[in-house]
Protein backbone atom coordinates (compact mmCIF):
# COMPACT_ATOMS: atom_id res chain seq x y z
CA UNK A 1 0.00 0.00 0.00
CA UNK A 2 1.98 3.47 -1.30
CA UNK A 3 -0.11 6.36 0.15
CA UNK A 4 2.46 8.61 -1.18
CA UNK A 5 2.67 7.66 -4.76
CA UNK A 6 -1.32 6.35 -5.49
CA UNK A 7 -4.29 8.09 -4.98
CA UNK A 8 -6.71 6.35 -2.37
CA UNK A 9 -9.48 4.65 -4.69
CA UNK A 10 -8.25 6.25 -7.08
CA UNK A 11 -10.19 9.85 -5.86
CA UNK A 12 -9.12 13.21 -7.39
CA UNK A 13 -5.95 14.21 -6.21
CA UNK A 14 -7.66 17.08 -4.05
CA UNK A 15 -10.18 14.52 -2.55
CA UNK A 16 -7.30 12.15 -1.92
CA UNK A 17 -5.20 15.18 0.13
CA UNK A 18 -8.22 15.95 2.06
CA UNK A 19 -8.93 12.63 3.17
CA UNK A 20 -5.62 11.76 3.90
CA UNK A 21 -5.57 15.05 6.14
CA UNK A 22 -8.24 13.70 7.82
CA UNK A 23 -7.47 10.20 8.61
CA UNK A 24 -3.82 12.18 10.14
CA UNK A 25 -6.08 14.48 12.41
CA UNK A 26 -7.96 11.87 13.54
CA UNK A 27 -5.19 9.50 14.37
CA UNK A 28 -2.86 12.31 16.28
CA UNK A 29 -5.86 13.42 18.19
CA UNK A 30 -6.23 9.86 19.64
CA UNK A 31 -2.82 9.95 20.30
CA UNK A 32 -2.97 13.25 21.87
CA UNK A 33 -5.36 11.95 24.05
CA UNK A 34 -3.68 9.42 25.20
CA UNK A 35 -0.35 11.07 25.99
CA UNK A 36 -1.75 13.24 28.11
CA UNK A 37 -3.06 10.12 30.18
CA UNK A 38 0.38 8.62 29.46
CA UNK A 39 2.60 11.93 30.61
CA UNK A 40 0.46 11.68 33.91
CA UNK A 41 1.24 7.91 34.42
CA UNK A 42 4.62 7.79 34.01
CA UNK A 43 5.10 11.10 36.06
CA UNK A 44 3.73 9.80 38.99
CA UNK A 45 5.67 6.48 38.95
CA UNK A 46 8.67 8.78 38.88
CA UNK A 47 7.28 10.23 41.89
CA UNK A 48 6.11 7.27 43.77
CA UNK A 49 2.32 8.11 42.65
CA UNK A 50 -0.57 5.88 40.61
CA UNK A 51 -2.05 8.93 38.42
CA UNK A 52 -5.03 8.74 37.21
CA UNK A 53 -7.10 5.76 38.08
CA UNK A 54 -10.76 6.33 38.70
CA UNK A 55 -12.04 7.03 35.49
CA UNK A 56 -12.37 3.53 33.51
CA UNK A 57 -9.95 0.75 34.28
CA UNK A 58 -6.52 1.82 35.47
CA UNK A 59 -7.62 5.84 34.63
CA UNK A 60 -7.53 4.85 30.55
CA UNK A 61 -10.21 7.21 30.06
CA UNK A 62 -9.24 9.87 31.88
CA UNK A 63 -7.91 11.74 28.86
CA UNK A 64 -11.06 11.68 27.08
CA UNK A 65 -13.06 12.57 30.29
CA UNK A 66 -10.57 15.85 30.15
CA UNK A 67 -12.05 16.31 26.46
CA UNK A 68 -15.05 16.29 27.41
CA UNK A 69 -15.22 18.19 30.22
CA UNK A 70 -13.39 21.29 28.21
CA UNK A 71 -15.81 20.89 25.18
CA UNK A 72 -18.52 21.77 27.66
CA UNK A 73 -16.91 24.49 29.76
CA UNK A 74 -17.87 28.51 28.77
CA UNK A 75 -15.67 29.93 26.61
CA UNK A 76 -14.53 33.05 28.28
CA UNK A 77 -13.08 36.37 26.28
CA UNK A 78 -11.69 38.62 28.23
CA UNK A 79 -12.98 42.45 28.30
CA UNK A 80 -9.58 44.05 27.22
CA UNK A 81 -8.75 41.71 24.56
CA UNK A 82 -8.62 42.51 21.13
CA UNK A 83 -11.49 39.51 19.64
CA UNK A 84 -10.25 38.69 16.78
CA UNK A 85 -6.86 37.92 17.20
CA UNK A 86 -7.48 36.35 20.41
CA UNK A 87 -10.02 34.25 19.09
CA UNK A 88 -7.94 33.53 15.86
CA UNK A 89 -5.01 32.34 18.05
CA UNK A 90 -5.25 29.21 19.08
CA UNK A 91 -5.75 28.30 14.96
CA UNK A 92 -2.49 30.22 13.46
CA UNK A 93 -0.63 27.97 16.61
CA UNK A 94 -2.19 24.27 15.65
CA UNK A 95 -2.43 24.71 11.82
CA UNK A 96 1.57 25.04 10.64
CA UNK A 97 1.99 21.97 13.24
CA UNK A 98 -0.93 20.46 11.44
CA UNK A 99 1.07 21.24 8.06
CA UNK A 100 4.40 19.48 9.32
CA UNK A 101 2.45 16.29 9.62
CA UNK A 102 1.19 15.93 5.77
CA UNK A 103 5.25 15.18 4.98
CA UNK A 104 6.64 13.19 7.80
CA UNK A 105 6.94 9.34 5.82
CA UNK A 106 5.35 7.09 8.87
CA UNK A 107 6.90 4.36 6.74
CA UNK A 108 8.13 3.12 3.15
CA UNK A 109 5.78 5.91 1.13
CA UNK A 110 3.29 5.74 3.44
CA UNK A 111 1.87 9.59 4.60
CA UNK A 112 -0.31 12.55 2.76
CA UNK A 113 2.82 13.82 0.45
CA UNK A 114 6.10 13.47 -0.11
CA UNK A 115 7.87 16.48 -0.84
CA UNK A 116 11.38 17.26 -2.02
CA UNK A 117 12.13 19.70 0.34
CA UNK A 118 10.21 18.07 3.06
CA UNK A 119 13.06 19.31 5.96
CA UNK A 120 13.17 22.79 4.39
CA UNK A 121 8.97 22.47 4.41
CA UNK A 122 8.59 21.47 7.89
CA UNK A 123 11.25 24.31 9.41
CA UNK A 124 9.78 26.84 7.25
CA UNK A 125 5.76 26.51 8.13
CA UNK A 126 6.99 26.12 11.87
CA UNK A 127 8.14 29.28 11.66
CA UNK A 128 4.90 30.63 11.13
CA UNK A 129 3.86 29.13 14.78
CA UNK A 130 5.44 32.28 16.52
CA UNK A 131 2.83 34.60 14.95
CA UNK A 132 -0.16 32.48 16.60
CA UNK A 133 1.75 32.48 19.74
CA UNK A 134 2.42 36.68 19.39
CA UNK A 135 -0.88 36.59 18.58
CA UNK A 136 -2.17 34.63 21.83
CA UNK A 137 -0.12 37.23 24.15
CA UNK A 138 -1.13 40.32 22.48
CA UNK A 139 -4.88 39.65 22.05
CA UNK A 140 -5.61 38.82 25.52
CA UNK A 141 -5.38 42.39 27.25
CA UNK A 142 -3.13 40.73 29.81
CA UNK A 143 0.69 41.69 30.59
CA UNK A 144 1.19 38.34 31.77
CA UNK A 145 0.12 37.07 28.81
CA UNK A 146 2.04 39.17 26.98
CA UNK A 147 5.37 38.69 28.40
CA UNK A 148 4.63 34.83 27.86
CA UNK A 149 4.43 35.49 24.44
CA UNK A 150 7.59 37.69 23.80
CA UNK A 151 9.42 35.28 25.80
CA UNK A 152 8.38 32.42 23.57
CA UNK A 153 8.97 34.08 20.52
CA UNK A 154 12.23 35.27 21.53
CA UNK A 155 13.54 32.00 22.71
CA UNK A 156 11.60 30.10 19.44
CA UNK A 157 13.93 32.48 17.52
CA UNK A 158 17.31 31.56 19.52
CA UNK A 159 17.04 28.31 19.24
CA UNK A 160 15.55 27.76 15.78
CA UNK A 161 18.99 28.63 14.20
CA UNK A 162 21.35 25.79 15.98
CA UNK A 163 18.44 23.55 15.25
CA UNK A 164 18.34 24.30 11.50
CA UNK A 165 22.03 24.04 11.61
CA UNK A 166 22.48 20.41 12.95
CA UNK A 167 20.38 18.97 10.34
CA UNK A 168 22.07 20.60 7.94
CA UNK A 169 25.40 18.15 8.69
CA UNK A 170 23.34 15.32 7.95
CA UNK A 171 21.76 16.65 4.69
CA UNK A 172 25.95 17.03 3.86
CA UNK A 173 26.00 13.40 4.83
CA UNK A 174 23.09 12.23 2.41
CA UNK A 175 25.48 14.11 -0.37
CA UNK A 176 28.01 11.81 0.16
CA UNK A 177 25.60 9.08 1.29
CA UNK A 178 23.69 9.12 -2.66
CA UNK A 179 27.04 9.20 -4.46
CA UNK A 180 26.52 12.61 -6.18
CA UNK A 181 27.36 14.74 -3.97
CA UNK A 182 24.19 16.76 -3.21
CA UNK A 183 22.30 16.43 -0.49
CA UNK A 184 18.93 15.71 -0.24
CA UNK A 185 15.69 17.06 1.50
CA UNK A 186 13.12 14.40 1.03
CA UNK A 187 12.57 13.10 4.18
CA UNK A 188 11.57 9.54 2.62
CA UNK A 189 15.21 9.53 0.82
CA UNK A 190 16.89 10.41 4.21
CA UNK A 191 15.31 7.62 5.38
CA UNK A 192 16.27 5.40 3.58
CA UNK A 193 19.37 6.30 2.83
CA UNK A 194 19.96 4.85 6.82
CA UNK A 195 19.56 1.10 6.68
CA UNK A 196 22.83 0.09 7.30
CA UNK A 197 23.28 2.24 9.98
CA UNK A 198 20.89 5.39 11.63
CA UNK A 199 23.01 8.77 11.03
CA UNK A 200 23.05 9.56 15.05
CA UNK A 201 25.81 7.23 14.49
CA UNK A 202 28.15 9.73 12.60
CA UNK A 203 26.53 12.45 14.01
CA UNK A 204 25.80 12.47 17.86
CA UNK A 205 26.62 16.23 18.58
CA UNK A 206 24.47 17.19 15.82
CA UNK A 207 21.54 15.09 17.63
CA UNK A 208 22.21 16.40 21.16
CA UNK A 209 21.95 19.84 19.46
CA UNK A 210 18.71 19.20 17.79
CA UNK A 211 17.02 17.81 20.76
CA UNK A 212 18.08 20.25 22.91
CA UNK A 213 16.56 22.90 20.41
CA UNK A 214 13.65 20.37 19.48
CA UNK A 215 12.76 21.13 23.69
CA UNK A 216 13.14 24.82 23.32
CA UNK A 217 10.75 24.79 20.89
CA UNK A 218 8.47 22.72 22.24
CA UNK A 219 8.56 24.90 25.74
CA UNK A 220 9.30 21.86 27.47
CA UNK A 221 11.12 21.93 30.36
CA UNK A 222 13.70 22.95 31.37
CA UNK A 223 13.48 25.28 28.43
CA UNK A 224 9.48 25.98 29.69
CA UNK A 225 10.38 30.07 30.40
CA UNK A 226 7.23 31.18 28.29
CA UNK A 227 4.51 29.38 30.35
CA UNK A 228 6.19 29.59 33.86
CA UNK A 229 3.26 29.22 36.22
CA UNK A 230 6.06 30.76 39.19
CA UNK A 231 6.67 34.06 37.31
CA UNK A 232 3.68 35.05 34.66
CA UNK A 233 0.83 32.65 35.87
CA UNK A 234 0.57 30.30 32.79
CA UNK A 235 2.24 32.16 29.93
CA UNK A 236 0.58 33.25 26.56
CA UNK A 237 -2.80 31.28 26.64
CA UNK A 238 -3.68 32.40 30.37
CA UNK A 239 -6.78 34.09 29.68
CA UNK A 240 -7.94 31.09 27.24
CA UNK A 241 -10.50 28.74 28.46
CA UNK A 242 -12.21 25.41 27.35
CA UNK A 243 -12.25 24.43 23.64
CA UNK A 244 -9.42 27.21 22.90
CA UNK A 245 -7.00 25.99 25.76
CA UNK A 246 -7.55 22.44 24.71
CA UNK A 247 -6.31 23.56 21.03
CA UNK A 248 -3.18 24.98 22.81
CA UNK A 249 -3.15 21.67 24.64
CA UNK A 250 -3.68 19.54 21.42
CA UNK A 251 -0.73 21.87 19.59
CA UNK A 252 1.47 20.84 22.79
CA UNK A 253 1.19 17.19 22.24
CA UNK A 254 0.67 17.11 18.17
CA UNK A 255 4.06 19.16 17.91
CA UNK A 256 5.96 16.59 20.57
CA UNK A 257 4.99 13.75 18.49
CA UNK A 258 5.90 15.25 15.29
CA UNK A 259 8.81 16.61 16.40
CA UNK A 260 9.42 12.84 17.75
CA UNK A 261 8.56 11.10 14.54
CA UNK A 262 11.03 13.83 12.25
CA UNK A 263 13.41 13.40 14.85
CA UNK A 264 13.48 9.58 14.22
CA UNK A 265 13.42 9.97 10.31
CA UNK A 266 16.51 12.28 10.11
CA UNK A 267 18.78 10.63 12.83
CA UNK A 268 17.34 7.44 14.37
CA UNK A 269 16.66 5.52 10.75
CA UNK A 270 13.12 6.25 10.96
CA UNK A 271 11.34 3.13 9.49
CA UNK A 272 14.26 1.80 7.23
CA UNK A 273 16.22 0.67 9.85
CA UNK A 274 17.31 -1.70 11.52
CA UNK A 275 14.63 -3.74 9.47
CA UNK A 276 15.54 -2.33 5.86
CA UNK A 277 13.59 -1.34 3.02
CA UNK A 278 12.42 -4.41 2.14
CA UNK A 279 10.21 -5.23 5.59
CA UNK A 280 6.87 -5.59 5.96
CA UNK A 281 4.98 -2.05 5.95
CA UNK A 282 3.08 -2.80 9.39
CA UNK A 283 6.96 -3.34 10.97
CA UNK A 284 7.62 0.16 9.29
CA UNK A 285 4.86 1.64 11.21
CA UNK A 286 5.52 -0.06 14.63
CA UNK A 287 9.62 0.80 14.03
CA UNK A 288 8.67 4.41 13.06
CA UNK A 289 5.99 4.63 16.40
CA UNK A 290 8.40 2.69 18.70
CA UNK A 291 11.61 5.40 18.39
CA UNK A 292 9.06 8.03 18.49
CA UNK A 293 7.89 6.35 21.69
CA UNK A 294 11.26 6.46 22.95
CA UNK A 295 11.76 9.94 22.25
CA UNK A 296 8.57 11.30 23.81
CA UNK A 297 9.47 9.70 26.91
CA UNK A 298 12.67 10.88 27.38
CA UNK A 299 11.44 14.29 27.25
CA UNK A 300 8.57 13.52 29.58
CA UNK A 301 11.97 12.31 31.84
CA UNK A 302 13.49 15.58 31.27
CA UNK A 303 10.25 17.40 32.29
CA UNK A 304 10.45 15.29 36.27
CA UNK A 305 14.09 15.63 36.67
CA UNK A 306 15.78 19.05 35.29
CA UNK A 307 14.97 21.96 37.02
CA UNK A 308 14.24 25.21 34.46
CA UNK A 309 16.83 27.15 33.55
CA UNK A 310 16.39 31.47 33.86
CA UNK A 311 16.01 33.68 31.23
CA UNK A 312 19.32 34.77 30.69
CA UNK A 313 20.97 30.97 31.30
CA UNK A 314 18.49 30.08 28.28
CA UNK A 315 19.41 32.62 25.75
CA UNK A 316 23.10 32.37 26.68
CA UNK A 317 23.22 28.14 26.18
CA UNK A 318 21.13 29.17 23.21
CA UNK A 319 23.58 31.94 21.50
CA UNK A 320 26.80 30.85 23.42
CA UNK A 321 27.26 27.20 23.25
CA UNK A 322 24.56 25.81 20.51
CA UNK A 323 25.00 27.88 17.54
CA UNK A 324 29.10 27.65 17.99
CA UNK A 325 29.50 23.81 18.18
CA UNK A 326 26.67 23.57 15.65
CA UNK A 327 28.37 25.36 12.92
CA UNK A 328 31.68 24.07 14.40
CA UNK A 329 30.22 20.55 13.65
CA UNK A 330 29.40 22.05 10.07
CA UNK A 331 32.34 22.80 9.03
CA UNK A 332 34.35 19.94 9.97
CA UNK A 333 31.75 17.66 8.30
CA UNK A 334 32.48 20.41 5.15
CA UNK A 335 36.19 19.43 5.60
CA UNK A 336 35.71 15.90 5.56
CA UNK A 337 33.23 15.28 2.70
CA UNK A 338 35.34 17.54 0.85
CA UNK A 339 38.33 15.63 0.83
CA UNK A 340 36.01 12.40 0.91
CA UNK A 341 38.01 11.42 4.45
CA UNK A 342 36.56 7.98 5.66
CA UNK A 343 32.91 8.94 7.16
CA UNK A 344 34.80 7.21 10.59
CA UNK A 345 36.45 10.89 11.35
CA UNK A 346 32.57 12.04 11.16
CA UNK A 347 31.44 10.16 13.83
CA UNK A 348 34.52 10.56 16.30
CA UNK A 349 35.00 14.24 15.77
CA UNK A 350 31.28 14.37 16.34
CA UNK A 351 31.35 12.47 19.23
CA UNK A 352 34.15 14.60 21.04
CA UNK A 353 31.83 17.26 20.20
CA UNK A 354 29.01 15.68 21.85
CA UNK A 355 31.30 14.46 24.91
CA UNK A 356 32.42 18.28 25.21
CA UNK A 357 28.82 19.40 25.19
CA UNK A 358 27.97 16.73 27.47
CA UNK A 359 30.90 18.01 30.37
CA UNK A 360 29.70 21.51 30.05
CA UNK A 361 26.05 20.57 30.65
CA UNK A 362 27.28 18.63 33.25
CA UNK A 363 29.96 21.50 34.76
CA UNK A 364 27.53 23.96 34.90
CA UNK A 365 24.89 21.99 36.55
CA UNK A 366 27.26 20.65 39.56
CA UNK A 367 28.32 24.22 39.60
CA UNK A 368 24.71 25.91 40.16
CA UNK A 369 24.19 22.78 42.88
CA UNK A 370 27.48 23.66 44.84
CA UNK A 371 26.43 27.12 44.77
CA UNK A 372 23.12 26.52 46.33
CA UNK A 373 24.10 24.19 48.55
CA UNK A 374 26.75 26.36 50.12
CA UNK A 375 24.46 29.68 49.56
CA UNK A 376 21.61 27.10 52.17
CA UNK A 377 24.45 26.57 54.67
CA UNK A 378 25.10 30.19 55.06
CA UNK A 379 21.57 31.21 55.33
CA UNK A 380 21.08 28.14 57.95
CA UNK A 381 23.84 29.47 59.80
CA UNK A 382 23.28 33.19 59.84
CA UNK A 383 19.82 32.51 60.93
CA UNK A 384 21.24 29.59 63.71
CA UNK A 385 23.52 32.42 65.21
Amino acid sequence: MMLFADPLFGLPAWLDAIIRIVIVVLAMTVIVVYSTYGERKLVARFQQRLGPMRTGPWGLWQGFADAIKLVGKEDIRPKNADRWVFELAPYATFIPVLLTLMVLPFAENWGVRNLALGVFFVFAVLGLNIVGILMAGLGSGNKYALLGGIRAAAQMISYEIPLVVSLLCVVMITGADTGNGVGTLNLNTIAALQEDRPYIVLQPLAFLIFFTAMLSELHRAPFDIPVAESEIVGGYFVEYSGIRWSMFQLTEYASMWGFAVFGSVVFLGGWAWPFGVDSHWALQLATTFTKALAIVVVIIWIRTTVPRLRIDQLMNFSWKVLLELSFLQLVVNGIILYYEWPQELLALTSALGAAFLIFLIIRHASARSTKGLLGTYRTLGASSS
